[in-house]
């Protein structure tokens, strides 16, 4: 039995990484003093930068998944 999943499904999945990844990036990942009731410590800006580099690393794999599903990339074998 052969399961045949449509790219559609992979189009939506890549956008939603692309999407949700920005969104981590940008709000988790910014430091916002305006919005601070306490000076910054050390833990803070180690999640920040974590929400950052993951935040990135979800748009890079949506952004491949789109690419690879797309048939952008040519693998020679």
């Amino acid at each position: 039995m052969n399961i045949v999943v449509p790219p559609i499904f992979f189009y939506v999945l890549g956008a939603v990484l692309v999407v949700s990844g920005a969104l981590r990036a940008l709000t988790l990942g910014r430091h916002r003093p305006d919005r601070e009731l306490q000076d910054d410590t050390p833990a803070r800006a180690k999640a920040r930068r974590r929400h950052f580099t993951f935040g990135l690393v979800w748009v890079a794999m949506g952004l491949f998944l789109i690419v690879s599903t797309a048939g952008l990339l040519r693998f020679r074998h």
